[in-house]
């Protein structure tokens, strides 16, 4: 079975930053896309950003220009530098893991990031 464990969420101030990250761990043979979601209460999980195993990368538009998606695929980890955050940015992050050659998404149990005006 494969485990994520995402670290690094807490309080900050409007305009401050956090670097999020996620570790993957148990039984890998390989990762294709990495990615971030966020969820607030009430709300459906929404996109933040994601990583193809190239390096490739996309991001939500409220966060562009803000936000940076980065992995290290020998060490199966996943990051989200945040900068400039905004209280609208305040949700609990989800880090998501697609397998090869399986293509089965793994999630993991979520860090809250608040953000304060």
């Amino acid at each position: 079975q494969v485990q994520l464990v995402e670290s690094g969420g807490g309080l900050v101030q409007a305009g401050g930053s956090l670097r999020l990250s996620c570790a993957a761990s148990g039984s890998i043979s390989s990762i294709n896309v990495m990615g971030w979601y966020r969820q607030t209460l009430g709300k459906q999980r929404e996109l933040v950003a994601t990583i193809s195993s190239s390096g490739i990368t996309n991001y939500a538009d409220s966060v562009k220009g803000r936000f940076t998606i980065s992995r290290d695929n020998a060490k199966s980890e996943l990051y989200l530098q945040m900068n400039s955050l905004k209280p609208e940015d305040t949700a609990v992050y989800y880090c998501i893991v697609q397998l090869r050659p399986s293509f089965r998404n793994v999630w993991g149990q979520g860090t809250q990031v608040t953000v304060s005006s």
